[in-house]
């Protein structure tokens, strides 16, 4: 088709357009210049009842709305309003944690329930905590150098406390370990066996479990039934209790129940267990190649000055034994008395001419203590 026949069919549509559709474009133009705030002096083209509905209805448009600023909220209405929230988010969050935490804390009680474990597993795991605790304790100590002047004194103090009662601890194991209640029917020797004993001065103590040398003819003084106890038992000869076995008199004879660790000879617990002994208990003491044979009728606890306790009228032969006590100290003396019984008590020598020279005058007990030694201390 030719320009000219298309510019002339256009011509021709355009002047059938509708009067409606042209009152419409005339609408829209008027808006657009009321956007542009540009004045409408004329109307628009139309038919007379559009035209009439144009002026009638008053048009507003909205893009010529003013907007007016908002008053600033007053500061009390503000807080109110944020504290309104913040308890609003604080009920929120409390009610969700609550609800967390119950339902964790069923799931445990629950877990707990289905666990059962049994005294033994819960006592080895405290065992196990308190372990823990200890070495954890223990490393910390070790690494601590603060302790060292400390276990140093300690050290010191525990020495000195072991040399100054060691014979309280080691008199009370002997006494606890020696055999002493052996049958007097299984001893070794026969007392009525025809074959005499040899030279050898001795006592024997079946039920103690004793066989120790005697030591007769020393003085009685502290050193030298001290010096005598170092190689056995010593008799302690004073006036009026001087005589020997198968002689009428007291025969008086010492030992040890405990002593010093660091003193010397082998027999400084020899008598930790005479306090066993009780009456009728057999005694043998061999003398001059005889055996003799007593049998206890006593015991009695005195103290060291009591010496008078020794010294006392009789017609028989008496055996007196004599040791400290309580064991491992020097605070008292036992004295266990036994009458001859074999040979013939009657058949016994007289006893010996009285001595005037003077006795001790306290029955010996055990050698000084450390602390005696150190600082000084009368005999025993």
């Amino acid at each position: 088709m030719k320009p000219d026949e298309e510019n002339k069919n256009q011509s021709i549509n355009n002047n059938n357009t509708p009067t409606s559709q042209q009152a419409a474009a005339q609408l829209v133009r008027a808006q657009i210049d009321d956007i542009y705030e540009k004045n409408i002096d004329t109307e628009p083209s139309q038919p007379q009842t559009a035209k009439q509905d144009y002026h009638q209805t008053e048009y507003i448009s909205p893009y010529k709305r003013t907007h007016t600023e908002s008053p600033e909220p007053e500061p009390d209405k503000w807080k109110k309003y944020h504290t309104a929230w913040q308890n609003y988010y604080q009920q929120y969050y409390e009610g969700y944690y609550n609800h967390h935490l119950q339902k964790a804390l069923a799931d445990q009680s629950q877990q707990n329930a289905d666990k059962v474990i049994s005294k033994d597993e819960a006592i080895y795991d405290l065992r196990q905590k308190l372990l823990g605790k200890v070495q954890e304790s223990a490393i910390k100590v070790k690494k601590s150098r603060h302790f060292i002047p400390i276990l140093s004194g300690l050290a010191v103090a525990l020495i000195f406390l072991f040399l100054q009662f060691n014979r309280i601890l080691i008199s009370n194991v002997v006494a606890y370990v020696s055999p002493g209640n052996i049958d007097p029917q299984n001893i070794v020797i026969d007392p009525n066996s025809s074959q005499a004993p040899n030279a050898d001065p001795k006592l024997i103590i079946p039920k103690i479990n004793i066989d120790v040398p005697v030591i007769y003819g020393i003085g009685s003084d502290y050193n030298s039934q001290m010096d005598a106890m170092t190689k056995g038992v010593a008799q302690f000869s004073i006036p009026g209790a001087s005589s020997h076995p198968g002689q009428i008199g007291n025969t008086v004879i010492a030992g040890h129940s405990s002593n010093d660790l660091l003193d010397s000879g082998d027999y400084k617990f020899i008598f930790a267990q005479l306090d066993k002994l009780n009456t009728g208990d057999t005694i043998y003491a061999n003398y001059q190649s005889v055996r003799y044979t007593y049998t206890v009728t006593k015991k009695e606890v005195v103290k060291p000055s009591e010496i008078s306790k020794l010294v006392y009228p009789t017609a028989k032969p008496v055996l007196t034994l004599i040791t400290c006590t309580p064991i491992g100290t020097s605070i008292n003396r036992l004295l266990v008395t036994a009458e001859q019984i074999s040979p013939d008590p009657s058949q016994s020598a007289a006893a010996p001419a009285k001595d005037n020279t003077s006795a001790d005058s306290s029955i010996p007990g055990n050698s000084p203590t450390l602390f005696e030694r150190i600082f000084g201390s009368s005999k025993n």
